[in-house]
Parts: C-alpha cells; sequence; structure tokens
C-alpha cells in the first residue's frame, strides 16, 4: 500500500513538471535571445499601424513640470536661508 502510494505521488509530480519542460512556441536566434513578435503583428513597430505616433507636445508636459518643480523648490531653499523658516507655499513667500 505504501508503495502504491509512492507510485501515484510520483506519478502526479511527473504530470505536473511535464507542461514545464514543454516546447512554448519560441525560435530563438541565439541563446537567450527568443523574442519574436506575437502572430499576426509586425516585427518591427515603428511605421506600422501599432506605431503610437506620440505628439512631442504631449511629451514635453513632464520635463515642463519638471523644470517648473525645480524652480519652486529653488525658492523655497532660497527663502529658507534668508529667513531660516521653511515655507512650503510659494505664493506666502516674498520676493525681496
Amino acid at each position: 500500500m505504501r508503495t502504491l502510494i509512492v507510485a501515484a505521488a510520483v506519478v502526479a509530480g511527473a504530470l505536473i513538471a511535464l507542461p514545464a519542460a514543454a516546447y512554448d512556441g519560441t525560435k530563438c536566434k541565439a541563446a537567450g535571445n527568443c523574442w519574436e513578435p506575437k502572430p499576426g503583428f509586425p516585427d518591427k513597430v515603428a511605421g506600422s499601424k501599432y506605431d503610437p505616433k506620440h505628439d512631442p507636445k504631449e511629451l514635453s508636459k513632464q520635463s515642463e513640470s519638471i523644470k517648473q518643480m525645480e524652480e519652486r523648490n529653488k525658492k523655497r531653499v532660497d527663502a529658507f536661508k534668508k529667513t531660516g523658516k521653511f515655507e512650503y507655499d510659494v505664493a506666502k513667500i516674498s520676493s525681496n
């Protein structure tokens, strides 16, 4: 009986591990270089119908907001150096 349980456990383990060793459908060009596009998608996205064609104005929004943040932080630090008191609200900092 004990041998039967061990044999059943070994068979169950083998059945569970079998899919892990299965071929995944990729064709590797070199060792570790196994990327390939999904069926129906082009090899290169640029210029295809899947190209997102980002608007430069939208892409520059983050860099503009970072510049504005750095200016506010500079005003806060300058005011702290002058007064010794940190003021978060830039509108409350006097321009003197």
